[in-house]
């Protein structure tokens, strides 16, 4: 009997793919399917683009205000951003 082998994704592709690491996953996730359907073309993708770039800007100065306050750990986990992000109402970026 010939065993099926497992493909694990690198340390550093799980992180990325991890919610509680990555506050922008769905960003990413619609920008890389933005670039897939347009056939590479970025300007078509450029809306995407700039939600990814606020999204990233506004969580790390969200960790830059934790890292000041000695809240640990910086980057909060998905729970906590759903939080923060119901809080605010609607959403930033």
């Amino acid at each position: 009997m010939k065993l099926k082998k497992t493909v694990r994704m690198p340390v550093v592709m799980r992180r990325l793919r991890d919610p509680d690491i990555n506050p922008c996953l769905l960003e990413s996730d619609a920008s890389a399917r933005c670039m897939d359907e347009n056939n590479y073309d970025r300007e078509r993708c450029s809306t995407y683009f700039l939600k990814y770039k606020n999204c990233r800007k506004f969580w790390n100065s969200i960790m830059n205000q934790r890292r000041q306050n000695g809240v640990k750990p910086p980057m909060p986990t998905a729970a906590e951003r759903d939080e923060i992000l119901g809080a605010m109402g609607k959403m930033p970026y």
